[in-house]
């Protein structure tokens, strides 16, 4: 008998590293191989030897085990194992060769980023088990991720993206958010109305600067740069500059430039690396062309960590100068030659922004303490002030606040603290003005505000998408319309796009075109089904287009979100309420069966 093997050293190495893992199973697989187990093993042999062989090397994955009709693999990036999942759905159809009957194979997948442990033979982890239960959630044909898979996608870029709200899973005690993903489409999926007449300007957009070297958090750095280099950009009049929100999803990819041109309808790119040693910073960047990719300017440059936090560098004030004149220089250049037509609080910021509009309570509460041990950390910047009033008033707006009127007043204190560390700060002055127009319906504060934050910064997405708000209530719909495409065309693919939608959704109610604000909340919707006010827009859309079913169905899920609503509250609540329309979209809520 031989002795049990109890060495140490004859056990893999373990392991650990945040992966994107997939699962794969054969919807049915039973009964297709209880019907014809020979044709079945046939068919799934020669898919996993064109998964292994081809699809996985092309994307940089790793196929951990073949099970009998499933797969288990992982990816380094949820980009990789999106494309991967895409190609194996198109693969299995395309080697199948069967007609579209009941014998044919189709695919159940589940996607989701975590944390594991790894050896050479096997992934560990619940992060593994919940990649399996969310293939369950999937039809035949479909792949479902999960929401922090859904976070490192940019929807209508990596794919597209459809929100399945709260699922209950087996085994799993708590719901988890799930999203329905696939192949990207057209951007942008609903057309924007033609832009107001005037001048053209080019459009720039920065994005992160690559890191290199092993500094502590270093992509803070290159996104601490980029969003100096925006806000000094974005002073200009000359330039529209894309949002920094909407760039930072392409920091540290491969994406070429005419991709993430046509992405963010960006005319140039700036880019670059950064390495960091001790206090010193050596960047390289580059102004590039796009969608040729040709470079249109590129430096070399040293300078001082500490300068990335003061409050005016020299070396972004050098880099801002070269591009600004650059593009000036090179646009000129085609006219004439053609023919006349402190690191980791960034990243809290970030994640703050991100958790604010999220649907659960446990998330939107980790977003105000995330940004009030910012605050806390450095009592000397806007910014976080301007985030906390907007968390406080979408407290209120959304129904969460027990105590409206101290959330009320907390949001004004805090705009006024940003403002009083910032008298220019756009932001916090866009947000102000929301303020004004929402919580105390002032229409002409809300419109004194608006127009000092787009004085201080022209491209202020925000302020553009509050503007928008502010005329639609009004009932002035072209100017209504106008603004919120000025917002949408400045943050194309941000992370809060179903916010824009929503509000633009509103936008094309004070402007009266029902069908585009349909599309608009349905398309924010797909993006986020918790957002109360995008239901209320859809109904009212629905109710006065004559379609009071829809409108009926859209109350439900409104209801379903904020238990109790009536139309009182509408009457009472609604920056409608201040304009002509108020009584109008009242009466069509009332219409489709909201309870008076």
């Amino acid at each position: 008998m031989s002795e049990p093997i109890d060495d140490d050293e004859a056990w893999p190495v373990l392991q650990r590293a945040r992966r994107a893992i997939v699962v794969v199973d054969v919807a049915e697989s039973v009964r297709l191989m209880q019907a014809d187990e020979a044709g079945f093993i046939e068919r799934w042999r020669r898919f996993v030897n064109q998964v292994r062989h081809r699809l996985l090397p092309a994307q940089g994955g790793r196929m951990v085990k073949s099970l009998g009709d499933g797969l288990l693999l992982e990816f380094a990036a949820v980009p990789a194992a999106v494309q991967a999942a895409i190609a194996m759905q198109h693969a299995i159809e395309a080697l199948d060769g069967r007609p579209a009957d009941a014998m044919r194979l189709r695919l159940r997948i589940g996607l989701h980023l975590a944390d594991v442990i790894s050896d050479e033979h096997d992934i560990y982890g619940t992060g593994v088990n919940l990649a399996a239960r969310l293939a369950t959630l999937a039809g035949p044909g479909e792949i479902v991720a999960s929401a922090e898979a859904r976070d490192a996608l940019t929807d209508g870029f990596d794919a597209a993206v459809d929100d399945l709200g709260d699922c209950y899973l087996k085994h799993i005690d708590a719901p988890v958010r799930a999203f329905r993903i696939g192949p990207p489409g057209p951007l942008p999926a609903v057309a924007a109305p033609a832009p107001p007449p005037g001048p053209t300007r080019p459009t720039v957009a920065v994005i992160p600067m690559r890191t290199l070297g092993a500094q502590p958090d270093p992509r803070m750095i290159g996104d601490a740069l980029a969003d100096e280099i925006i806000a000094a950009l974005s002073k200009t009049q000359a330039l529209n500059v894309i949002s920094r929100m909407s760039t930072t999803v392409f920091k540290q990819r491969d994406d070429g430039p005419a991709a993430v041109a046509a992405c963010l309808g960006a005319d140039y790119l700036v880019s670059g690396s950064v390495q960091v040693s001790g206090q010193q910073i050596k960047l390289m960047v580059e102004l590039v062309e796009a969608p040729g990719g040709r470079i249109v300017w590129a430096e070399r440059l040293l300078g001082d960590l500490r300068g990335v936090w003061a409050a005016e560098d020299p070396m972004i004030a050098t880099i801002v100068a070269e591009v600004g004149a650059a593009i000036m220089q090179h646009e000129l250049r085609r006219a004439s030659s053609h023919a006349m037509p402190t690191v980791k609080s960034y990243g809290l910021l970030l994640g703050a922004i991100a958790l604010m509009h999220r649907s659960s309570t446990s998330e939107f509460d980790t977003s105000k303490a995330m940004l009030e041990h910012l605050i806390e950390r450095d009592r000397r910047h806007a910014r976080p002030y301007a985030w906390l009033a907007n968390w406080h008033a979408l407290r209120v707006t959304q129904n969460r606040s027990a105590t409206p009127d101290i959330d009320t007043r907390l949001a004004f204190e805090n705009t006024q603290r940003a403002l009083d560390r910032d008298p220019h700060c756009a932001l916090a002055l866009a947000i102000d003005g929301v303020l004004q127009l929402n919580l105390r319906k002032d229409t002409a504060a809300a419109k004194a505000r608006l127009d000092a934050a787009l004085d201080a910064n022209p491209n202020e997405s925000l302020a553009w998408l509050f503007q928008g708000l502010l005329h639609a209530f009004a009932g002035d719909g072209e100017p209504a319309e106008q603004a919120s495409a000025r917002a949408l065309m400045l943050s194309p693919v941000d992370p809060m796009r179903h916010y824009y939608d929503s509000l633009a959704a509103s936008a094309a109610l004070g402007a009266r075109h029902y069908a585009r604000a349909i599309e608009l909340a349905q398309r924010s919707l797909r993006a986020n089904r918790m957002h109360p006010s995008t239901y209320r827009a859809l109904a009212i859309a629905q109710s006065m287009s004559g379609q009071l079913d829809a409108a009926r169905a859209s109350l439900h899920d409104l209801l379903q979100l904020t238990p109790g609503y009536t139309v009182s509250q509408f009457r009472a609540v609604s920056g409608f309420s201040v304009g002509p329309l108020g009584h109008v979209f009242a009466d069509a809520l009332q219409a489709a069966g909201l309870p008076h």
